[in-house]
């Protein structure tokens, strides 16, 4: 007998039927988010980073949702049904779905928009994230061909999802742009050039009216939206400001409602005068620094990677540097994960002497001294805060080992592209954001033939554990090998953590219906302005 969901979803999908608007709302309903980077592109099976995520949660909806705290909800789907064994899931596709175009949403867009982010020839670099669905993998490596993936239209409002084991995180993953639908038609018609605007047919609360590179990306209400009675905001502008002291000064100026960070320089007097607006809250994120594995001086070379890891002072970097109760990281997986306990660096519990006595060691052993200086680039993308880390970092191995070090900033795009090339990378900074609340999201971007694996990791016996992990139903035994894959990947040195993230984000008091969430996501169809 399947395991039926139809009452607590309805339950759901009613209470959001029945929001009450505000009696004191603002006659503009105009809402600008600093959004860091500009974004790559705004195609939801190509596009990489949080700046970009933030603006497809907008454009696109996939078959669940978020509600404010992050609880998952019904999206495109008003319900499903889990089979006893927990591989297959029939969504039913609302009714009253439409795109921006007014099409209806079908199963058969689902199944076009899965099948086109498996697809080799798309180029995703997130395809990996869809691997618990049946014959994913092997169609991603070219094995299998695009139609042999286990998604299928029952008929126009019923989908069919079969995964190769049960998963218990697939209904998060399923508000993951990679699995997003997209409109066929205009797929087609247009190429490569479906994602701009004009031409994008997106399902999500808003559509796509203007993009003006380091300008501003501007989506308006989308009628057609099965919730919009229930959508306030009438126009959001997504302003790419990569410096937060910029941003700040936007933001006081009133150009800016909602910042995407703050700058951490700032941080005591943002405290002090703008308590009411300031908003913290533990995410499940890691910022970290990765090595290029695949060259020297890196590759081959455990004792030179864990030295400069053991020479980082990571209590001074939270306390001095980015000040805004970030966390240090001994680990890759962030604490508060679902059916997870958090592994450590064997060094975590030595004391700073200790750990700079060994550091030192090590590095004569891998064959460099103050006499003979190791010289290294630390590559990141144009930010104040991570010029910041960069620098002190930089010192700390300066004075703890007499390392040289060489200090590169880039523009997003190129970054991006450089880390992975893996050609010119030596030491580069990165971070990671949980996609779903459970250590896979985490695990996976460390596999040898992850799209987004910059560092080139490539241990079988990780890649191993991490198979078993896919296909392992009772959650116990799932949860030891994930926590023996991390014990792993930490002994290997690939990555050096730095600290676990929180979300900074000032908020102008006039803007309502925001809640701090695990992942940092904001719908801004969630969101209102009141009176000013």
């Amino acid at each position: 007998m399947l395991k039926r969901l139809f009452l607590s979803l309805c339950l759901l999908a009613v209470s959001q039927v029945t929001f009450a608007k505000p009696d004191n709302l603002a006659a503009e309903q105009v809402l600008r988010r600093g959004n860091g980077s500009e974004v790559q592109t705004l195609d939801p099976h190509k596009a990489e980073g949080v700046p970009a995520s933030n603006i497809l949660r907008d454009l696109y909806e996939g078959l669940t949702i978020e509600k404010p705290d992050g609880t998952v909800i019904p999206g495109a789907a008003e319900s499903w049904e889990i089979s006893d064994d927990g591989k297959v899931y029939t969504f039913k596709i609302r009714k009253n779905a439409r795109w921006s175009n007014g099409d209806p949403v079908t199963a058969g867009d689902f199944v076009y928009g899965l099948r086109r982010s498996v697809d080799p020839a798309t180029g995703s670099q997130y395809s990996q994230i869809l691997a618990p669905i049946l014959n994913a993998e092997a169609i991603i490596a070219g094995k299998k061909p695009v139609d042999s993936l286990g998604v299928e239209a029952i008929d126009d409002s019923t989908l069919k999802i079969t995964l190769k084991a049960a998963t218990p995180y697939l209904l998060g993953l399923l508000n993951h742009s990679t699995t997003y639908p997209v409109h066929k038609g205009s797929v087609e018609k247009n190429g490569d050039k479906f994602s701009r605007p004009g031409k994008l047919v997106g399902n999500g609360a808003y559509v796509l009216k203007e993009w003006v590179v380091q300008s501003q990306v501007v989506l308006v209400r989308n009628p057609m939206y099965w919730d919009n009675d229930n959508t306030i905001i009438e126009k959001v502008i997504y302003l790419p400001i990569e410096e937060s002291s910029a941003e700040l000064k936007r933001y006081r100026a009133g150009e800016v409602d909602i910042t995407g960070s703050i700058p951490t320089s700032q941080y005591n007097w943002i405290k002090k005068n703008l308590p009411g607006e300031l908003h913290i809250a533990p995410t499940l994120g890691t910022y970290y620094y990765g090595f290029n594995l695949t060259r020297p001086p890196f590759k081959d070379n455990l004792k030179l990677r864990k030295a400069l890891s053991m020479a980082v002072d990571r209590d001074i970097l939270t306390e001095k540097i980015t000040k805004a109760g970030e966390v240090p990281a001994y680990g890759w997986v962030p604490p508060g994960v679902n059916n997870y306990t958090s592994q450590q660096l064997d060094y975590a519990k030595l004391s700073r002497a200790e750990r700079i006595k060994k550091a030192k060691q090590l590095y004569r052993e891998a064959g460099y001294s103050k006499g003979n200086p190791l010289t290294v680039e630390i590559r990141y993308n144009t930010s104040e805060g991570h010029k910041k880390v960069a620098i002190a970092i930089s010192a700390m191995w300066k004075m703890n080992l007499g390392v040289k070090t060489k200090l590169i900033n880039e523009e997003w795009k190129v970054f991006l592209q450089n880390r992975k090339q893996k050609k010119l990378t030596q030491v580069f900074r990165g971070g990671w954001i949980g996609d779903y609340n459970d250590a896979f999201t985490f695990a996976e971007l460390m596999q040898s033939n992850h799209g987004i694996n910059d560092s080139g990791y490539n241990n079988p016996e990780y890649d191993k554990l991490l198979e078993q992990a896919a296909t392992e139903s009772d959650m116990k035994k799932r949860r030891g090998i994930l926590e023996a894959a991390e014990r792993m990947l930490l002994k290997d040195h690939a990555i050096m953590p730095l600290y676990f993230y929180v979300s900074k984000h000032l908020i102008k008091p006039y803007v309502k219906g925001y809640e701090p969430n695990i992942l940092d996501h904001t719908y801004t169809k969630n969101l209102w302005i009141v009176k000013h």
